[in-house]
């Protein structure tokens, strides 16, 4: 017990260890204290669980409910007994957390806070595989499978994390299954007895030894391998997120990017996370001569895959040189400005916000970039934090009547093979199809998806978005119709894209609070991402289809006025730049309901009316709670099966009756072929089989129950014993309990074995004294768990795993037989 308990505290250290990986999501150590915690308490329920001979299941259990306590004491809902003890309201404090979880991780990326939700699922999850681990090690004492769910916790930050995952956690994870394997090695040998040398020197089970040596340095070669390897091949030192991968769904980290390549910043979870933010920080100050400014832009994402848009990595020349000029674009006005931009320290990045068309850059140094297709200003070896910096820039204004006039770009241009590029979704197909319907140029086409996004079809602003079940996130959103800045720029260029029209996403800022001088404050309440659309001979032009009253300093031009406002008679000489409506002017107490309201309008692709579908929450909570309770089940469907099976064993002829030994009276041939009656047959063969089947079922009884088996008793001695004990004062229960003795016995050793008698009646009634006599938890058990059919279940998979490793070991014996330096010594020998 003492080797038990000393294996299980090490499982417990092992799982700890192999959650260091996770020490690259958190910003802080408050997961690996409560994570440490809850992995204690589990351990002290195993090791006492085991003190006291507990079964692997009590053992389970026991730790289920340590781990259930563990949660209760340290994340409270304020209605738990004696300040651990959880209630109903406890569990229901749990599920919200678990919801709250996933809201975290759309709203946050690596390195992520200390929020309770995420806290709550992480030592939920450690816990979970603490268990999982030592009942392995321990229970069924298969340490090596217990790396499968130390890996699970190790594919966490692989999974999530941008850039590669740091290499010393892995080591340290692999440390503590290496140490795990070692202690249960040395606990096997132990069990041996006292090791000897050759000349009878006694031996330390420490002590090294040469084989013990060689399996160490295999081991600590096979960590080095693994770690160094990722390093030494090109393409593997990266996570899995070596690219951004963009759905909408919101997974940031607070920070529009950190330093490394701008093709691996995920700026669609930067700005979500941003926007989550309860705290609002400054990140620039930009001085323009422009009075109306568009918005600030420093990113773009044009590769569209299933799963979202992605950026591509940028490629471009120094911006310490002249830059080329943007071409001349034919019907629009086009005016230069000078800005001047101070990056706070808040904001951190290998990329720097500009206006869209730089001409000239001074105060960045040549480690700078631009990309003049992109539109972007990047660097491979600095980060925009804390640069000030000035440039002379562009800005290119349009009439509806001049992108009307545009025509449509040839389908092998470049830029039309590039960015009409999509996943064929085909309700988004159908929607576009009728949305663009009549429409004779492309302006007309972008204008009826643009107007699309509205409140009048069911549109609404909200941080807080929900999933859908059609396996498609572009369908989801245009189905409830309820999303932030992300979502919109993301669909409005998918479905320009499924017209034929060249689309990508932009990001950037929003125009900020005026700070005078023609100084605006940008913070990251002012983060934002819309639409760019290519008209051909005029380029990229923004369409911002979000709710203006969502967005803080939105600004809307001619070509692309505010939905959701009453339009306007377009102005041909009005001011191309100038906004038909001030942003603030459209907020209003029912436009800051409408953001949060979430219509669950459906999507009706062929143009019906919004449906409303009903939440599928309830019934996957129905399927799950009847999926537990059928597994609750099998055990007791299982025995019962048995029980029926060795009970209706028909008798193909019977030579009496239970009440007529002899074989006389005709009422009680009659019933003997009742149903249920089952008598020992004059057939021997059959005699026997029913007389070892109640036998079988006397012994199952007494297992469940909790009376003492010893399979070393003959029949007889075990009957004597029950009638002694477990049914004594039961004068027909121990004439029955000796009925079953005896024909077992005459069955086992006997050349005729005993004929009829009734075995079902008796079994009804030794069971029925033998439950008598045990307390309700026994009674409750038998019924429900029936120990017998666990047991049965265990020396089951006992069984098959010992199969398994005798397979493997005569499989490795007959390879060996073709080991090279095997047969080169039997061809030496032959020679000698």
């Amino acid at each position: 017990m003492i080797a038990s308990r000393n294996l299980g505290f090490v499982a417990a250290a092992a799982t700890l260890l192999a959650a260091a990986p996770l020490s690259s999501i958190f910003q802080r150590w408050t997961w690996l204290i409560e994570a440490a915690i809850a992995v204690a308490v589990v351990a002290g329920v195993a090791a006492l669980t085991r003190l006291v001979r507990a079964p692997l299941w009590g053992q389970v259990l026991g730790m289920l409910a340590g781990l259930l306590l563990a949660l209760t004491w340290l994340f409270p809902g304020g209605t738990e007994l004696v300040a651990f003890l959880p209630t109903p309201a406890t569990l229901a404090h749990f599920g919200e957390l678990l919801q709250g979880s996933l809201q975290d991780m759309r709203s946050y990326g690596v390195e992520v806070p200390d929020t309770t939700p995420l806290l709550f699922i992480t030592v939920l999850g450690v816990g979970s595989v603490a268990i999982v681990v030592d009942v392995l090690a321990v229970g069924l004492r298969r340490p090596a499978l217990a790396g499968l769910p130390m890996l699970a916790i190790y594919s966490v930050p692989v999974a999530v994390y941008v850039d590669s995952v740091p290499a010393l956690p892995f080591v340290v994870g692999a440390s503590g299954y290496l140490w795990l394997l070692v202690t249960d090695n040395v606990d096997r040998v132990r069990r041996f007895g006292r090791r000897f040398t050759g000349e009878g020197r006694d031996v330390d089970v420490w002590e090294s030894s040469p084989l013990a040596a060689a399996g160490r340095r295999l081991a600590v070669v096979g960590v080095a391998l693994a770690v160094v390897l990722p390093l030494a091949v090109p393409g593997m030192t990266g996570g899995l997120l070596d690219q951004v991968n963009s759905t909408g769904n919101g997974t940031g980290n607070g920070r529009p990017g950190q330093g490394g390549s701008p093709g691996r910043i995920d700026l669609f979870a930067a700005l979500s996370g941003q926007l989550n933010q309860s705290e609002v920080a400054e990140m620039v100050k930009v001085t323009t001569t422009e009075p109306s400014p568009f918005y600030l832009r420093f990113g773009v994402a044009d590769e569209l895959r299933p799963d979202g848009f992605r950026v591509r990595p940028p490629n471009g020349r120094r911006v310490d040189r002249d830059l080329p000029a943007p071409p001349a674009r034919q019907g629009a006005e086009q005016q230069r400005y000078q800005a001047t931009v101070e990056v706070t320290r808040n904001l951190e990045m290998p990329l720097v916000p500009v206006y869209a068309d730089p001409v000239n850059v001074d105060g960045l140094s040549g480690n700078w970039l631009y990309d003049s297709n992109l539109g972007v200003v990047f660097s491979n070896r600095d980060n925009s934090r804390g640069k000030r910096y000035s440039f002379e820039y562009v800005r290119s204004t349009f009439t509806p009547s001049t992108l009307r006039r545009a025509r449509s770009l040839p389908a092998e241009h470049p830029i039309a093979v590039q960015q009409t590029r999509r996943p064929a979704v085909q309700q988004v197909d159908l929607l576009v199809s009728r949305l663009v319907e009549g429409k004779q140029n492309d302006y007309d086409k972008v204008r009826a998806i643009y107007d699309y996004f509205s409140r009048d079809n069911g549109f609404s602003y909200s941080l807080s978005t929900k999933g859908g079940t059609s396996g498609e996130e572009i369908v989801d959103f245009l189905t409830n119709k309820v999303g932030y800045c992300q979502q919109y720029a993301a669909a409005m260029a998918w479905l320009v894209r499924s017209a034929g029209i060249p689309a990508r996403v932009a990001f950037g800022f929003t125009n900020g609070t005026s700070a005078g001088d023609d100084t605006y404050v940008l913070t990251n309440r002012n983060l934002h991402a819309w639409t760019e659309v290519y008209f051909d001979q005029l380029g990229w032009v923004p369409f911002d289809a979000t709710p203006a009253y969502a967005v803080q300093g939105a600004n809307r031009s001619a070509w692309a006025p505010d939905s959701d406002a009453p339009d306007p008679e377009p102005s041909e000489t009005s001011a191309p730049g100038a906004s038909p409506e001030d942003p603030a002017a459209t907020a209003g107490p029912g436009r800051e309901d409408a953001a949060d309201r979430d219509t669950d309008a459906g999507f009706d692709a062929a143009g019906g009316a919004p449906t409303r579908r009903a939440p599928s929450w309830p019934w996957w909570t129905a399927g799950a709670v009847l999926a537990l309770i059928v597994l609750l089940c099998l055990p007791a469907l299982r025995r019962m099966a048995l029980r029926r099976r060795r009970h209706g064993r028909p008798a193909r002829a019977v030579a009496a009756v239970a009440g007529g030994p002899d074989g006389a009276g005709g009422a009680g041939g009659a019933d003997a072929d009742a149903p249920g009656m089952v008598v020992l047959g004059a057939d021997h063969d059959r005699a026997r089989a029913d007389a070892h089947a109640a036998w079988d079922e006397l012994l199952d009884t007494l297992v469940d129950y909790r009376v003492p088996v010893d399979h070393t008793e003959t029949p007889r001695a075990t009957a004597e014993r029950l009638a002694r004990e477990a049914v004594a004062d039961d004068t027909a229960s121990a004439a029955a309990v000796r009925l079953l003795g005896r024909a077992e016995e005459r069955a086992r050793y006997a050349r005729d074995p005993l004929t009829g008698e009734p075995l079902h009646p008796a079994l009804t009634t030794v069971r029925g004294a033998i439950a008598a006599r045990s307390d309700r938890r026994t009674r409750f058990l038998a019924t429900v768990l029936p120990p017998s059919v666990l047991l049965r279940w265990r020396l089951a998979v006992a069984d098959s795993s010992s199969r398994l490793v005798a397979s493997g070991g005569r499989t490795r014996s007959r390879l060996l037989r073709w080991n090279p330096r095997r047969l080169l010594a039997n061809r030496s020998a032959r020679r000698a």
